[in-house]
């Protein structure tokens, strides 16, 4: 018995090491992930347009997504996800994703690159919530415009589900992301939450946010705390 104990008692810091791991890679992400949005929104003549902003379901962050030139269409990486609260004021806690594969076009170039995604209405924000699922295929994505406003769109972005950009080398653009899968992480969302949670019922169920995650929250109600507003341009809400 005294065998067992002693055992178990070596064995537990080998266990407990990878969560902490993830919880510190969660940390230094929800940073860098807050760096990307700020870098973005504080250049506003080349940035995400306000009205969209203020009018997106959710958000998806993605810092450092990583391509490879020699693979076509290779990618992955992960971030975070954020939708507007239920009261319509105020962002959900972040729950955690990966993206993987799919095409990339030539706007991001280079080995990596920043992504940003804004969904835009209730179907949208429907698939982002399931475990997974694939830009372009089960969920329309355009490439956003560019600049303080949004009266540059087209018809194509005016009816997307999901606008998306991406920041590469310090350029900003739309992005045409086809085919890539984003899915749910519920081993990372365990080392931010202490057990494993799907990202609906983070994003639904009022969970608190972590402190990891405060500074990212406090941007994201900074430049869209309101409830956002009926599009004029007919995308759907």
């Amino acid at each position: 018995m005294k065998l067992i104990l002693t055992t178990a008692l070596a064995l537990a810091p080998l266990a407990v090491a990878p969560l902490l791991a993830k919880d510190h890679d969660n940390a230094k992400r929800l940073n860098e992930a807050a760096a990307v949005f700020t870098e973005v929104m504080d250049t506003p003549d080349k940035g995400i347009p306000q009205e969209l902003l203020e009018n997106a379901h959710c958000i998806v962050i993605v810092p450092g997504l990583k391509t490879a030139a020699f693979i076509v269409g290779g990618k992955y990486g992960k971030g975070y996800l954020s939708c507007r609260n239920k009261s319509g004021a105020g962002w959900s806690a972040p729950g955690t994703v990966r993206i993987e594969g799919g095409s990339v076009g030539f706007q991001i170039g280079g080995s990596e690159t920043d992504l940003i995604m804004l969904v835009m209405n209730d179907r949208g924000e429907d698939k982002l919530l399931s475990s997974k699922f694939t830009l372009g295929a089960e969920g329309s994505v355009a490439a956003g415009p560019v600049g303080r406003t949004a009266t540059a769109q087209t018809d194509a972005q005016m009816h997307a589900e999901i606008l998306s950009w991406s920041r590469t080398q310090g350029l900003f653009a739309g992005l045409a992301l086809e085919g890539a899968t984003l899915r749910q992480d519920l081993d990372d969302n365990a080392a931010l939450y202490g057990k494993k949670m799907e990202n609906r019922h983070i994003v639904t169920g009022g969970v608190r946010a972590p402190k990891a995650a405060e500074k990212l929250m406090g941007l994201l109600n900074k430049y869209s705390r309101h409830e956002h507003k009926e599009v004029p341009t007919g995308t759907e809400q």
